[in-house]
């Protein structure tokens, strides 16, 4: 009966959330019940693909007929935002600004931060050595509302930045926890973009993870995981800090928490390996650590890649290309089976119970989210490829590093 409530759960909150405004869709999830996507396609199957103007590893974000993307050229010294027709792939409106070139990993790009909108405005983050700022853009025609400078981005080890905007209520929530000075986490009036609060945060290691916000217990909660504090619970509406796990992770947070059933998960990695996971049940104050941690994992994780909770088990995408099922409630896992070629970057998303996801070399892999393991198939894309899908109103938005891709449910 558990399980039915689950399932039916996850299919009335998705059924009706046509659009994708966010990394990862609704609620940052990465579930959509979409049908009739196929699990096999070539390049005579896309609707449309037009060329983007710069490269980056961004998601494009949709709203009705709109997607959107940013990309950046010139070495980052010029940035895009632009808005197409879902339908049609005809070019709405683009808007550029200028910018600096700045160190990063060669994995990086210099667009790697996903927008986000509530169907009005479309707000995104630009950061660099120099300055880090928010903007907002009307939906309709593009035109800049408003853009707030706040502290830099700095990382001892030049990566770049990446982390992408979240919505609560009329606020725009942004992470900026970098490692050589002190980091912060903000939260700005969606109308205005003032500054309504600000948590100063020295992190040990960059945070790359982009938090998610959870209900649970008639409270709403924004999830971060980061190095010091591992995974934690936030007020977004004031960000204080209402519970934290320290002394759980030693390296960096890159892949985004996951929730489900009353549980979130995070995981810290390095070198293109995770190298633990944490399930914390919520309800907790203060530190946690001891009292709700609901169990570990140290062996075969994703570090960049997302997991996806679908129904009673998560899913656990490896950089390697390897899938690991398990068990949500107990960490038990199920299936461990190779179903990818080459490195990961990409998140999956799932998709009327199928799990997508995309190798850095273009290559997509489609399996079934069920504790049976079971494949379908293999797609080529054509491009390389580090970002994660799109999927809105019977169709899958795929942004290569040059081009953006739209696949139909048939």
């Amino acid at each position: 009966m558990e399980k039915y409530l689950s399932l039916l759960i996850i299919t009335t909150v998705f059924a009706s959330a046509e659009n994708w405004p966010q990394l990862r869709g609704p609620d940052g999830a990465g579930i959509s019940m979409e049908k009739g996507l196929p699990v096999k396609w070539t390049a005579k199957d896309y609707a449309w693909q037009i060329k983007l103007p710069g490269i980056g590893h961004s998601s494009p974000i949709v709203w009705e007929d709109n997607v959107i993307v940013t990309s950046a050229s010139q070495k980052g010294a010029q940035r895009f935002i632009e808005c197409y027709s879902a339908a049609t792939g005809k070019l709405v409106w683009s808007k550029t600004l200028g910018g600096e070139t700045h160190p990063k990993h060669a994995l990086n790009s210099y667009a790697s931060a996903t927008p986000v909108t509530d169907g009005k405005r479309v707000f995104v983050s630009w950061g660099d050595n120099d300055e880090f700022f928010m903007m907002a853009h009307d939906l309709k025609n593009g035109k800049e509302l408003w853009r707030t400078q706040l502290g830099v981005s700095l990382s001892d080890d030049g990566h770049g930045t990446a982390v992408s905007p979240v919505l609560f209520e009329d606020l725009v929530i942004i992470l900026n926890e970098h490692d050589t000075s002190l980091g912060y986490i903000a939260a700005l009036d969606q109308a205005t973009g003032k500054v309504r609060w600000k948590l100063d945060r020295k992190i040990n290691k960059m945070t790359y993870s982009t938090p998610i916000l959870v209900e649970y217990g008639g409270q709403t909660q924004l999830i971060n995981a980061c190095l010091n504090d591992g995974l934690m619970g936030l007020d977004p509406r004031s960000g204080k800090i209402l519970w934290t796990t320290p002394n759980t992770y030693t390296l960096r947070t890159v892949a985004m928490p996951v929730y489900w059933n009353g549980h979130v998960f995070g995981s810290c990695g390095g070198g293109g390996k995770g190298k633990l996971m944490t399930a914390v049940k919520l309800g907790g104050q203060g530190k946690v650590t001891e009292t709700h941690v609901a169990w570990e994992r140290s062996r075969s994780l994703p570090y960049v890649p997302t997991p996806i909770a679908y129904g009673d088990h998560l899913y656990l995408w490896l950089d390697n290309g390897i899938v690991v099922c398990v068990d949500a409630k107990t960490g038990a896992e199920q299936w461990n089976e190779r179903v990818g070629r080459g490195d990961f970057s990409s998140s999956p998303v799932c998709i009327n119970g199928k799990i997508y996801c995309s190798s850095r070399t273009g290559e997509f892999t489609v399996i079934d989210a069920n504790p049976i393991f079971k494949m379908h198939g293999r797609s080529q894309l054509g491009e390389s490829i580090h970002s994660t899908p799109a999927v809105s109103n019977g169709r899958m938005f795929i942004r290569g590093f040059e081009h953006l891709y739209c696949l139909e449910a048939k």
